[in-house]
Order: C-alpha cells, then sequence, then structure tokens
C-alpha cells in the first residue's frame, strides 16, 4: 500500500529533523498535530539540501546538488519520489499548494554556497531571501492553509522570522562557516579585523528583526502559534548567549545551548504563551 511508504517517508523527515535539530523538532512538536507532518517534511527537505552544500567534502557537490534539483522537479510534477524525503516534500508543496517559486528560490541559495562570494549588501540579502526566509514562507503557506489574506498579512513577519534565524546562525556558524568551509555571509567585512564593534552592528540588526517577528506570531492561527513561538524563544536564547561572547570567543568557538536550558526555556516560553497571549 503507497500509504505505507508515504507513512514511512513524512517519518523519515520526522527523523532527519530530530537528528539535526533539537530546537526546531520541539518547536514542531508544539505546533497542532495536523501539521506537524507537512513542517518535518519541509525542514527534511531544506536539511537535505543543506547537507549536500556543507558536508559532502570529497564529493562532487554541484552534482547532487543538481540531481536534487532536478529529481525535486520530477516528484512535484509527477507527484511521487523514490526518495522518502523528496516524497513527503513533493506531498506537503502539493497538498498545500506552496508556491513553487519559494523552491527556486531555496534551491539558487544552495548553489550559491557552492561558489565563492564576496558578499556585499545585495548578494547577502539574495542570499538570505532565499536560504531562509523563504522556508518561512513555506511554513506560513502550512499555517494559513489556504488563507490568502492571512498569507500575505503575516508574510513581512515570516520573513524578518526566517532572516533573524539564519543570522544567529551564522554568528554561531562563524568559526566553521570561515575557517573550514571559507565562507563570510556578512557583506563588507573583513574576518582579519572582526571585532566587537562589528559584531554589536550584527546584533542590533538582529534584535530589530526578531522585536519585528514577535508581532507576527501573535497572530498566527492557534494552531501554530505557540509552536513558532517556542522556536522564536530558543533562537532568542541563543542569541542572547552569543551577544555576551566577545568576538574573539565566538570565532574560537562555536556557541550552543545545552539541552538541560532548553527544557528550561520551554517551560517559561509555555508560562509566558499561556498569560501574555492569550
Amino acid at each position: 500500500m503507497k500509504k505505507l511508504f508515504d507513512e514511512l517517508s513524512y517519518s523519515v523527515s520526522k527523523i532527519t529533523t530530530q537528528k539535526y535539530s533539537t530546537s526546531f523538532s520541539l518547536g514542531i512538536f508544539a505546533l497542532k498535530p495536523s501539521i506537524r507532518s507537512a513542517i518535518y517534511a519541509i525542514y527534511g527537505y531544506v536539511r537535505l539540501a543543506d547537507e549536500i552544500v556543507d558536508s559532502f567534502h570529497g564529493y562532487d557537490k554541484e552534482r547532487l546538488l543538481s540531481r536534487l534539483k532536478a529529481e525535486t522537479h520530477d516528484a512535484l510534477h509527477e507527484g511521487i519520489s523514490l526518495n522518502p524525503i523528496l516524497q513527503s516534500f513533493q506531498e506537503t508543496v502539493n497538498q498545500y499548494k506552496i508556491d513553487k517559486s519559494l523552491i527556486e528560490q531555496f534551491l539558487h541559495s544552495m548553489e550559491m554556497d557552492l561558489q565563492k562570494i564576496d558578499y556585499n549588501s545585495e548578494l547577502y540579502e539574495e542570499y538570505i531571501f532565499g536560504s531562509a526566509e523563504v522556508v518561512g514562507l513555506m511554513c506560513l503557506q502550512v499555517f494559513t492553509d489556504g488563507n490568502m489574506e492571512k498569507y500575505s498579512e503575516l508574510k513581512p513577519y515570516a520573513m524578518k522570522l526566517g532572516s533573524a534565524f539564519q543570522k544567529v546562525n551564522f554568528l554561531r556558524d562563524l568559526k566553521d562557516d570561515y575557517q573550514i568551509l571559507g565562507r563570510t555571509y556578512f557583506p563588507n567585512i573583513d574576518m582579519c579585523i572582526f571585532d566587537n564593534s562589528v559584531k554589536c552592528q550584527i546584533e542590533k540588526e538582529i534584535e530589530e528583526e526578531f522585536k519585528e517577528a514577535l508581532i507576527g506570531i501573535k497572530k498566527l492561527p492557534n494552531s501554530a502559534m505557540f509552536g513558532v513561538y517556542l522556536a522564536y524563544k530558543y533562537y532568542l536564547s541563543l542569541f542572547q548567549k552569543i551577544k555576551r561572547k566577545s568576538s574573539k570567543e565566538i570565532l574560537n568557538n562555536r556557541i550552543r545551548v545545552p539541552n538541560s536550558e532548553k527544557a528550561f526555556v520551554a517551560f517559561k516560553s509555555y508560562v509566558r504563551y499561556k498569560t501574555a497571549f492569550l
């Protein structure tokens, strides 16, 4: 029965999410059960592409990404894929009528990661739009489930949240991105003189995006609101931890939030959600 394969496919995407991100896994678990599988499917797909460009050293990354792109187009057109992650993703895209241009933009940003790019402001914004903001918009199409008026209202906030998450990732991964992958995303910055002043400028930008994103989170449907709020609080706690570190410290160490701290954040977030949101 194909139903078994579909169930397996969504399970693979769920396991992929749990393996790679505790924060997103817990945030997704806090969503209404009826939409969890779709968000796991989206995360599983973007993680697969991200792993190709970030982790598959010693392999032809350009060829692998090109193959994923072709298989994605085939899966969306044919309504099936033998790749379980692609199968759950195409089911989600077709069920929720996710804008396929968002997928194209995402894959474009992944292609940018295969090149040596000196990012200026325009390329920086282009990369963030494709690598993070469109992912937020894919999820928003699931959350709003065909309500285009609600989608249009919340679209700017979803983009701000995706952007804030990505910029926090940039700061967290600064060491590996620069020293291992040879990437520097922040525009017009010489990593040889990355200091506390530069770090502070980036943090101010992120703080503003977090503030704007929270406005939109409070307007989400109840099925999605707490799950997104929880992911927001996890990333905010990571961001606050990064802020307390010096530029030298984040250049030499990857900052993490232990699971014990995440559990405390989850408890406080639930109390806050119940008292301030409802």
